[in-house]
């Protein structure tokens, strides 16, 4: 379970290209579609000597280039804003924390279920008597209800939220005595929902609902984690971020949930670099991961139980924006190279989307619908990514967006073939371009929005 190696030229050798001058916005794209822009793809990574947990980096080549197209939230700790909105694994429901109407420092906040499987979407607000607080965190289930994590004093108190009638039903499962604790991803079996509690030499992993007894500790990892990221359909298996208790890099961890939180290496490229994993898809094996091992932070992929080297594509790494992948493509049986993956690009505009495949080795950047919360989406089987949102002209919508075909680089820049070894074109050839999102005036989307 191991990932590798890294594929490309020598550590830190690439440098970041300039970037080009801002396109002027696009013509208006095909109705039901979001317009956008290509950024093409350079060499395809950077090239280290080893692999496994043995690997020696390089020398530099050049001076080694500054850290752009990177997220800084990638390795925090700090609980998410209000207003996330999580996805069941198969998209059917989602669930936020939202405000009514009112001034910014008064407003009161309550839970919303999305129902997202349906012919048309529609929200259904789940408030209590009392307003909720801004750092509560929401996840729903695949039955419809909503977990709710509460601080209370020193405590978190967990509870399941419901529709019932005009009003909303609540079951109390229990407390647990712990003074921070973050929701992870709803588990794929669409059951449980698990917290991890972060300590300073040990997190503690507990399942808050599915369980027999309310919320119970399954298991105890040495070191500091963070993040959480499932491998498998049956929610047993789940990535950790950990850093060991005598300190040293971030390494990705597999726990085993049906062997007592088993912990075992899954990403080790490099022994002295940071190596997180962001994403993962069960069936297609494809992992998205965040390393410095080519000497600084960049985005990588590779492919679960594989030795294949890691590659961190150039066409991924924008000048002065962060780029963060938020869905995989599901359904591509033993393809990984063939899934369209989602990514949020955060930039001086503002967030759009990007897609991507491992083997198109270009992104495709296009505007995102006005109210999208930056990250929300998910993919159908057959390549559609439905963007949810929220705007005062829709309470709530989906945008939908067909994955782009991918051209081949050569076809499109007028090359012949790559370098003169026959590999990719250099970064210095092939500088991604940054786009500014085309208004949606001129970027019409087919959406779906409950009706009035």
């Amino acid at each position: 379970m191991t990932a590798c190696a890294i594929e490309g030229g020598s550590a830190g050798a690439a440098a970041t290209a300039d970037p080009e001058a801002e396109p002027e916005p696009e013509e208006p794209g095909e109705p039901g579609k979001l317009a956008g822009a290509d950024a093409e793809n350079g060499e395809a990574g950077e090239e280290y000597a080893g692999t496994g947990e043995t690997g020696e980096v390089e020398e530099a080549d050049e001076a080694e280039a500054s850290l752009t197209g990177t997220d800084a939230r990638s390795g925090a700790d700090d609980a998410p804003p209000p207003g996330r909105f999580t996805l069941t694994a198969d998209g059917a429901y989602a669930a936020r924390l939202t405000a009514a109407p009112g001034p910014p420092g008064e407003r009161a906040w309550y839970p919303e279920r999305w129902t997202l499987d349906g012919p048309e979407p529609y929200a259904v607000p789940l408030p209590l008597d009392q307003p909720e607080e801004p750092d509560s965190e929401v996840a729903p289930l695949a039955d419809g209800r909503v977990l709710i994590r509460r601080r209370v004093a020193d405590r978190q108190m967990f509870s399941l939220l419901y529709p019932t009638g005009p009003g909303t039903g609540e079951l109390l499962l229990g407390a647990v005595g712990c003074a921070e604790m973050t929701l992870l991803p709803p588990s794929p079996d669409g059951r449980c929902v698990y917290a991890l509690a972060a300590g300073e030499d040990h997190a503690s992993l507990w399942r808050v609902a599915g369980g027999a007894f309310g919320p119970e500790e399954v298991a105890r990892i040495p070191g500091r984690c963070s993040g959480g990221v499932w491998l498998d359909r049956a929610g047993r298996i789940l990535a950790l971020d950990r850093r060991e208790p005598g300190g040293g890099p971030v390494k990705a961890v597999a726990v085993d949930l049906g062997r007592q939180g088993e912990a075992t290496p899954l990403l080790q490229i490099a022994p002295g670099s940071n190596d997180r994993l962001l994403l993962a898809d069960a069936d297609s094996g494809l992992l998205l991961l965040r390393s410095d091992a080519p000497g600084h932070d960049r985005l990588g992929w590779g492919v679960l139980g594989s030795c294949l080297p890691v590659r961190f594509p150039e066409c991924l790494r924008l000048p002065d924006v962060a780029v963060t992948p938020f869905a995989v493509q599901p359904g591509q049986m033993l393809m990984p190279e063939s899934c369209a993956v989602a990514l949020r690009i955060d930039g001086a505009p503002g967030s759009w989307v990007g897609v991507w495949r491992p083997a198109g080795r270009r992104l495709h950047q296009f505007a995102a619908p006005l109210g999208w919360v930056p990250g929300a989406g998910y993919w159908s089987r057959d390549g559609v990514l439905r963007l949810p949102y929220a705007n005062g002209a829709t309470p709530c919508g989906v945008a939908l967006l067909d994955a782009p075909e991918d051209v081949e680089p050569s076809s499109v820049t007028g090359r012949t073939g790559g370098g003169e070894d026959g590999g990719e074109p250099s970064a210095a050839d092939t500088a991604p371009a940054v786009c500014k999102p085309v208004p949606l005036g001129q970027a019409p989307l087919h959406g779906a929005a409950r009706p009035d």
